[in-house]
């Protein structure tokens, strides 16, 4: 009966793309919360979510058509995809490490920053001027994450400071890996594309974190269930039904469906009584100005056709 009601020719063409988007944002909500009950060290936490997302992706990548995509890049494409792998492995492990030391709220808000660093960097490597509006958005978006990080230092904590700092580089090297392989993802399928790239990211971090012997410490039963939870869901459902959705619907459509992420982070963190972090108000009122930002960047993006 699902099998039918999902091949339904309405659903197709225009609920699904939604269902699957409202999939995407429920999934990737829980990576903060996630990352928080889990007492492994964060360099080992990243380096397992994307093994994992890796293993349960090389199936799809043995199939040829996926391995023909892959084989068809020139050399210089490869160590592009390279490229992005690190900047993804950095990405992820220092706003996986921001988790540590500042709140759940503080840390997604300042990570969602990573559309606005985007256009940023397309200015300054693409040659791609921000519009009017973008401009407005990233200066609102400055303005937020300067309260959230204010709110931290009249609270007198260092270490949520160097949390917030942490934050805001996973967003700096979350937006290298967008445009880094935005150009690669054109001519690229997206098993073809992001399996390599996430291989690449776990070679890095399992590396990193063997050589600070935390990769194969003996973790319990509760931390491996996290690590493939944070590989199936937030990685898996999320970063691949947001790539899905860009199919069929707008990109700012997408892209604003994302600026959901840390108000479902924040409400998941605040409810479960394993965390019960209920964000201060600097982080709150910081957080709707960001997000604010983050929203009129997108939302001023020129549009032009796409393939």
């Amino acid at each position: 009966v699902l099998r039918a009601v999902w091949a339904h020719p309405y659903i197709v063409p225009v609920r699904r793309p939604y269902l699957v988007l409202l999939a995407a944002v429920l999934a990737i909500s829980w990576a903060a919360p996630l990352i928080r009950l889990s007492a492994a060290p964060p360099l080992a936490i990243a380096a397992w979510r994307l093994t994992f997302a890796s293993l349960f992706l090389a199936p799809l990548f043995a199939q040829s058509r996926h391995r023909a995509d892959w084989r068809a890049l020139g050399s210089r494409a490869r160590w592009v995809a390279v490229l992005a792998g690190v900047a993804l492995a950095l990405h992820f492990a220092t706003w996986i490490t921001s988790l540590r030391l500042t709140s759940v709220a503080a840390s997604a808000v300042l990570v969602s920053l990573s559309p606005v660093f985007a256009w940023v960097l397309s200015h300054l490597f693409l040659h791609e001027r921000p519009t009017r509006l973008q401009a407005a958005g990233i200066l609102l978006a400055v303005l937020g994450a300067s309260g959230i990080a204010l709110g931290d230092a009249r609270a007198g904590a260092p270490g949520a400071l160097l949390g917030d700092a942490l934050a805001l580089a996973g967003a700096i090297f979350g937006a290298a890996y967008f445009v880094i392989g935005r150009r690669l993802r054109a001519s690229l399928g997206l098993v073809a594309y992001v399996t390599p790239v996430y291989a690449v990211a776990a070679a890095v971090l399992l590396g990193w974190a063997a050589l600070r012997g935390e990769a194969f410490q003996p973790y319990a039963l509760s931390d491996w269930a996290i690590f493939a939870a944070l590989a199936a869901g937030p990685m898996l459902v999320g970063h691949t039904g947001f790539n899905y959705a860009l199919r069929y619907l707008p990109a700012y459509t997408v892209n604003v469906g994302m600026l959901a992420e840390p108000v479902g982070a924040t409400l998941i963190a605040w409810s479960l009584p394993a965390i019960a972090e209920a964000p201060t108000p600097w982080a709150l009122g910081g957080g709707i100005v960001v997000l604010a930002g983050v929203a009129l960047t997108m939302l001023g993006a020129p549009t032009r056709p796409g393939r």
